[in-house]
């Protein structure tokens, strides 16, 4: 045996699972005061506030029996020599209580070793919870006595599954087949047909290819008895064994137990096995779906649409748990988000001597015993196979002490499989237990005394509450793990519990529920008992299954068209680079959909820029006065913003420039500048056709704007006008910018190697440092020139169309300008959160999202924000969390609809930054190409709420464009106040050449 690993009941502090959680989280309440004494009993201490008033204390062991025979209280029935000077009786023990050593008599030193104190159940919970994390993670950790299993079941259900499901069930003496006919509503009343076949007693032992033939030979023989017909029958198997699943229907059989040992098994497929000899059988429309254990089982039997079942527990012959785990802690699955539900295979528990603190001299006897000695070491301590038998070395031990049977022969007690774990538990009853004890032994040829039966009845209850208790602790630590996993303070679950002993026992349950309690306050649990988790369960499985296939296949014919693969961007950076040089050439610059507008700046700042200037910010419904003092030490700046009335957006052009000057000569007062004559840097953000740095023809209006009388005219010569109606002549404006040149600029005065400017926010925009030589819409062919690409016009002559989806379509027939800005609204923020509201429209219309139940919220236009994306998408943000954003929406989201909400969304921004990577690449590689350079190094200024506050929009563009651009080593400095900011370096760049030119 190996040496016990640290048993703790405060884990290491590495261990995520318990960072900042209180000793009440970790299952360490403060020991509560004794509130009872029983009289020649072992007595737990019960959490007296989780389970109401009924259920205070009880006698685990009980309470009617003596310890000593020497004189009675009437009443009580205590030996009146046993009690102590605190008026309690030596056997009893409160929880916490210790061993007292050499005083304790022979049978109080059996009942102390098989009742574990709180404190070891502490330590039992810490343990557990070690192994269970380690077996999530199985990275640079020991192995994990936990296997952690991953089952590929993905969902519990949800009520909708109709679906015609054949089962097939392998369990220890027989096989099961089941038809199961699910209706929806809920799977009530489900229409169930079965059929029991004894395996032959050469099969567990024989080849593995026996085995499977039988399985598919009981199959043909029930489809032959129900008369089923040959359309395609999805098939469920329960296979109660260790597997290692890759899949739903794909699992290689770890060991076997449970008296199998079939050969050519182990380490191959057994759904592949069975499926062939299923073909074998000629039965070519069963086709083998899922493949689970009976805890999954158990824990889909008891969900509910309402009440969802998320733990199952399997406590009879054997014991095993699973649980609905976060998909990002599971290492193992290939599976980041939602959840999977997790075979825990918590058996094994012990097996690297971590429990040998619990374990008594009787149970290492059942172990050496045992097919499988120092293996299934929890299980031995649990499973009602083992029971019996400790209780039969604990009487052998204490017979042996001449403490029970004295002067009788106990040669029948050798005998093996004497007392089984049915005897055991009538025994426990407090009625009737005494009369069977006393049957048990005189069966035996034992002839018992009251004494001695009352002991036997003892030691049953020390067992049977153990294996509850240390069950009970195993679940608390899978509570608990869930708790803090899923960031809830308190968890509320229902937890399926399957299994002989729990269902035949009363106690049994009532001990688990309290044990709980105490363990894990921070859970309240409901134990709902199964009801055929094996054959209804699997068939529910595999009805969900099918319902999760096909909302996938749904899924993918919807999605699909937006995830672009990576030959698709390449063909987007291809055309992206063909209208560049459209539109740069002079010919042929009307057949682009990129304007490639000359900037007339030609020159990024050197540092040496120094004086006082004015800028002004026009790009949205708030307008902004600044000025900035460029010194040798930093840039200094002062602003107001502005709005822009509605009224004034959508007026006369004269109205909106007179609004502007208003709000320029207020800023002047202000800061006492009036009648300073300040170079002035124009920011203004619509496309415009520039004829000098200060003079720029609007285009068209966007963003809302449609303010008359403005598009074909110059907005600098429109301000300049508006100033002489103001009578501010000291305005002196020298420079006119788009944000993204402004941007470039105020990058580009703290890296010289700025050269290109992003704006990825409301909409999208590029700018770039371009060879004159390469520009044929402005003569000369020195030098370089900055070039507006007004890249948010790409596709609208129609070069991308086959990248528009129908929600691209949607959403584009709603805006006011049609068929214009194509690429801006597959990419920008204004349009994200319009895109992803179609598709969660299409996704309720095929009753996949929010269980087909229309909502008359979500057909609101706007209702999603792009803001919508970045909270959905926000690492750490649990399920349960994002599941609350869309009820606020008043849109009735179950956890799985939170899944699917997360994914479209995902797949949405991550179109948006894909296609900003393919655009970028571009770029950067004409940049690249225009220079002549085999490698070449480039800086890009970059602004937008999209790409700094949305969580991935950025690391998604980044690494898209190595791979799309690995020529090309690009680094991307955020803009800080790059607008306002940008367009004064434009002015101080644009004196500073004049000051060298005189």
């Amino acid at each position: 045996m190996s040496s016990p690993t640290r048993r703790s009941g405060s884990p290491r502090s590495s261990n995520p699972a318990w960072r900042g959680m209180s000793p009440e989280q970790r299952g360490r309440p403060t020991p509560m005061p004794v509130m009872n004494r029983c009289v020649g009993s072992v007595m737990w201490e019960l959490h007296t506030s989780a389970y109401g008033p009924n259920n205070g204390l009880f006698a685990i062991v009980g309470h009617s029996c003596t310890l000593y025979s020497r004189g009675r209280d009437s009443d009580h029935g205590t030996p009146q020599s046993a009690v102590d000077a605190e008026g309690r009786a030596p056997g009893s023990l409160q929880m916490g209580a210790q061993d007292r050593g050499p005083s304790c008599t022979p049978v109080q030193r059996a009942l102390l070793s098989l009742t574990p104190t709180l404190e070891k159940l502490q330590d039992v919970k810490g343990y557990v919870l070690e192994a269970l994390e380690r077996g999530m993670s199985q990275q640079g950790q020991a192995p994990s006595p936990m296997k952690m299993l991953p089952t590929f079941i993905r969902s519990t259900p949800d009520g909708t599954e109709k679906a015609d499901v054949l089962v097939v069930e392998l369990c220890q003496n027989h096989v099961r087949t089941v038809w199961a006919s699910l209706t929806g509503g809920g799977n009530q009343n489900p229409q169930l047909m079965h059929h029991i076949f004894e395996i032959p007693v050469n099969i567990p032992q024989g080849p593995g290819e026996a085995l499977f033939d039988f399985i598919a030979q009981c199959l043909k023989t029930f489809l032959g008895e129900i008369g089923s017909p040959e359309t395609r029958l999805p098939l469920g198997f329960v296979f109660p064994f260790s597997c290692r699943q890759m899949a739903l229907d794909k699992a290689e059989l770890i060991s076997w137990s449970k008296g199998f040992q079939c050969s050519n098994v182990e380490g191959k497929d057994v759904v592949q096995l069975l499926q062939a000899a299923i073909s074998r059988q000629e039965l070519n429309h069963v086709e083998v779906v899922a493949l689970m254990n009976n805890t999954v089982g158990a824990m889909m039997t008891c969900s509910t649409p309402q009440k969802p079942c998320e733990i199952a527990l399997v406590v009879g012959s054997g014991t095993n748990c699973c649980f609905m785990a976060e998909s990002r802690l599971l290492e193992l699955a290939d599976v980041t988000s939602g959840r999977m539900c997790v075979n825990s295979e918590w058996g094994c528990l012990g097996d690297d001597g971590a429990l040998d603190n619990v374990l008594t001299p009787y149970d290492h006897r059942v172990d050496q015993e045992s097919s499988n000695p120092g293996e299934r070491r929890f299980e031995k301590l649990v499973g009602s196979v083992y029971l019996g038998e400790i209780v039969r070395h604990a009487i052998i031990t204490l017979a042996s002490e001449q403490a029970l049977f004295v002067g009788k022969n106990t040669s029948a007690l050798a005998n093996r499989g004497m007392l089984t774990a049915q005897q055991v538990l009538g025994i426990m009853d407090n009625e009737n237990g005494m009369a069977k004890a006393q049957d048990l032994l005189e069966s035996l040829g034992l002839q018992p005394s009251e004494q001695d039966c009352c002991r036997v009845q003892q030691l049953c209850r020390a067992v049977v509450s153990r294996a509850a208790a240390l069950s009970a602790t195993g679940l608390a630590a899978v509570l608990s793990h869930m708790c803090y996993s899923r960031q809830q303070e308190q968890l509320m679950v229902n937890v399926g519990v399957d299994g002989g002993l729990y269902l035949t026992s009363t106690r049994f349950g009532e001990i688990m529920r309290s044990v709980v309690g105490l363990l894990a306050p921070e859970c309240t649990v409901n134990l709902v008992p199964t009801t055929d988790g094996n054959g209804l369960g699997a068939a529910i499985v595999t009805a969900v299954a099918l319902r999760l296939a096909a909302q996938q296949k749904k899924m993918q014919q919807l999605l699909g068209p937006l995830q672009l693969s990576h030959t698709d961007l390449q063909r987007v950076q291809a055309l992206m680079m063909q209208e560049m040089e459209r539109g740069l050439d002079k010919e042929r610059n009307a057949e682009s959909s990129l304007r490639m507008l000359p900037t007339y700046v030609c020159h990024t700042p050197d540092g040496t820029e120094r004086g006082e200037f004015l800028a002004l910010d026009l790009g949205g419904t708030n307008f902004r006065v600044l000025a900035v003092n460029v010194s040798q030490e930093n840039i200094d700046m002062s602003s107001k913003i502005y709005a822009i009335p509605t009224a004034i957006m959508q007026g006369t052009g004269e109205a909106l420039f007179d609004h502007i000057m208003d709000c320029i000569i207020d800023f002047q007062h202000e800061k006492q500048m009036r009648g300073q004559a300040l170079p002035l840097g124009f920011t203004f953000s619509f496309p415009c056709q520039q004829l000098g740095l200060d003079k720029a023809v609007l285009l068209n209006w966007t963003k809302g704007f449609n303010a008359s009388d403005c598009e074909g005219r110059d907005v600098v010569q429109l301000l300049r006008d508006a100033a002489q109606r103001k009578r501010n002549t000291a305005l002196k404006v020298v420079a006119v910018v788009n944000d993204t040149v402004g941007t470039m600029m105020a990058c580009g005065y703290h890296d010289p190697k700025c050269e290109i400017g992003l704006i990825v926010g409301t909409g999208t925009n590029t700018c770039y440092m371009e060879e004159m030589a390469k520009v044929g819409t402005v003569e000369g062919d020195q030098g370089r020139m900055c070039i507006n690409m007004e890249w948010g016009a790409f596709g609208d002559n129609g070069c991308i169309d086959s990248y528009f989806t129908n929600f691209d379509r949607q959403v584009d027939e709603k805006t006011i300008n049609v068929g214009k800005q194509r690429f801006e609204k597959l990419i920008s923020g204004m349009y994200l959160g319009e895109i992803v509201r179609h598709i969660l429209l299409a996704l309720v219309e095929e009753e996949v999202l929010l269980r087909g139940k229309s909502s008359q919220k979500l057909k609101n236009r706007n209702l999603l924000q792009t803001k919508f994306l970045s909270t959905i998408e926000a690492p750490g943000l649990s399920l349960l969390q994002v599941q609350a954003i869309l009820r606020d929406l008043d849109l009735d989201a179950n956890y799985e609809d939170s899944v699917l909400v997360r994914e479209v969304c995902q797949i949405v921004s991550r179109r948006a930054a894909h296609l900003c990577a393919a655009g970028m690449a571009a770029v950067v590689e004409k940049m690249r190409e225009s220079r002549g350079l085999e490698q070449f190094t480039v800086t890009v200024g970059v602004d937008g709420t999209l790409y700094k506050m949305h969580p991935y929009f950025s690391q998604n563009l980044h690494k898209m464009l190595k791979d799309l651009a690995p020529r090309c080593n690009v680094t991307f400095m955020q803009s800080e106040d790059g607008s306002g900011k940008g367009a004064a370096l434009v002015a101080a760049v644009h004196s500073r050449q004049s000051n060298q030119s005189s």
